[in-house]
């Protein structure tokens, strides 16, 4: 659903402003489309695919899902972010288990209600992790979902919609479309219809035609969208060249868009970071006002229809993807699980924001991370410090920064946002290719992490480029 779209219809408002097409996909084929039962287990990866991660919302009724997957939003705006999420919707976001609750038989109910008073209450969660394929590998996204089972006048203004926003969406919200949105599915006004768009560029008008995005739609195989259970799955395929986005339901594609159908940088700025998902049932807006062409929700329109969702998984092939806590960034090089008191190439990292890579005249060769400023980042997955604690980090850095222009290299575990276990301060070496090794003390540390170095300076200049880091026990 965009966030920004009200200009016309548009869809999600949660992270990133869904357009008027929304994305129905399925991962597993028309067998798992079949079935209209109210659970099904969350389907095993077909061969060549591993499972990033899944979400079988088993927990008992009446409790929300679970925390350590989900955010859930709250009212009618992100802090700073556009009015009713950007995309006209008219109903409160809560956290009551009135709109938003497990049903202990394996489902999520997302509930619009209407008070006595005439405003309307729903919910909308958001993934805490982020997702991504690895450079050349493929990633799916996939969901069973049932829509809110109403249809004709008392369905108006009902939008669902199962949907991703690129991670740099968060904290910003004044980037779509240019981060990225992928509408898995959408749905409004009880129509026998599933949509899948993809938002990018500019808005309005650019590559993805905003605020409407690139989008198709079709109805559900075998039985009606509303109030059947259909599998809706996205496909983010990097081993193609071009690059290439498809959109399935029940197995069965009915869109696609690739790189060739824009400029190089959009795609990247659309494609090449982390996602995150988001699952929500707004009420009015953009989108179905336009579909319905006239305001939504009506007098008639019936409260209390919720959209059911069995499961949600995410699974990848020829590469891990991302999965972590607070990932995204383009894909690099780097296949993590390395050890940490090995020399860690800083171009080998897993994901990043911010970062060049430029050849170095270092004596090891290759290439080292340039121009880096405040605010910049890099994540290695899945670092080995093993069962000795490291205490020391060391990093090979050079900077020809101006007088009075520093900054620190922070280091912190599994998440950007985490409190560092140490830095290092960086001033001018004397020249951006003049290199010397910088220790710093950290707290100690054993086990396996995701390594964050991020970049924080009081000045916007650059201050640092970066050859390699490594850890050691003293």
């Amino acid at each position: 659903m965009h966030r920004t779209r009200l200009q016309g219809w548009r869809s999600h408002p949660a992270t990133v402003p869904v357009i008027a097409l929304a994305a129905a996909l399925v991962f597993f084929s028309a067998v798992l489309g079949a079935l209209s039962s109210a659970q099904a287990s969350v389907p095993a990866p077909p061969s060549g695919w591993t499972t990033v991660w899944s979400d079988d919302f088993d927990g008992g009724s009446g409790s929300l899902p679970s925390s350590s997957n989900w955010i859930v939003d709250t009212g009618h705006a992100y802090p700073g972010g556009a009015d009713n999420w950007g995309t006209g919707e008219i109903q409160n976001y809560t956290s009551s288990t009135s709109n938003l609750s497990q049903d202990g038989s394996g489902n999520l109910r997302i509930t619009p209600i209407k008070d006595g008073s005439g405003n309307w209450t729903s919910a909308r969660i958001e993934s805490r992790n982020t997702f991504q394929p690895a450079a050349g590998g493929k990633m799916r996204i996939e969901g069973r979902i049932q829509m809110p089972d109403v249809t004709g006048s008392a369905a108006l203004g009902y939008w669902s919609a199962f949907w991703t926003l690129g991670e740099n969406y968060r904290g910003n919200y004044q980037n779509w479309p240019g981060i990225g949105e992928f509408d898995i599915m959408e749905n409004v006004n009880g129509a026998n219809t599933v949509w899948g768009t993809l938002h990018c560029g500019t808005n309005p008008g650019g590559y993805c035609n905003e605020t409407n995005g690139l989008g198709s739609s079709r109805s559900c195989p075998n039985s009606a969208c509303p109030g059947a259970f259909h599998t809706y799955a996205f496909e983010w395929d990097r081993s193609v060249s071009p690059e290439t986005l498809r959109w399935y339901v029940d197995g069965v594609q009915y869109h696609s868009v690739n790189a060739n159908q824009m400029d190089a940088s959009t795609w990247a700025a659309a494609t090449h970071h982390a996602h995150f998902i988001l699952l929500n049932v707004a009420m009015g807006g953009g989108f179905p006002n336009g579909v319905a062409g006239t305001s939504t929700p009506t007098s008639a329109t019936g409260s209390g229809h919720p959209m059911l969702v069995d499961y949600v998984t995410v699974l990848s092939s020829s590469g891990s993807g991302s999965g972590g806590g607070d990932t995204g960034g383009d894909t690099g090089g780097g296949t993590g699980g390395g050890s940490a008191y090995a020399t860690i190439q800083a171009e080998d990292y897993s994901a990043q924001s911010g970062v060049t890579t430029e050849s170095t005249s270092d004596s090891d060769g290759g290439q080292n991370l340039g121009a880096l400023a405040n605010g910049d980042w890099v994540r290695y997955d899945d670092v080995d410090f093993g069962s000795t604690a490291a205490t020391q980090f060391k990093a090979r850095v050079a900077s020809g920064a101006a007088s009075g222009v520093s900054g620190l290299i922070e280091v912190r575990l599994d998440s950007r946002d985490a409190t560092p276990i140490g830095s290092l301060s960086v001033g001018s070496t004397g020249g951006w290719q003049s290199w010397r090794t910088v220790p710093a003390n950290i707290s100690s540390v054993t086990g396996t992490h995701d390594v964050y170095l991020t970049f924080s300076s009081g000045q916007s200049a650059d201050y640092v480029n970066l050859n390699w880091f490594t850890f050691a026990t003293s």
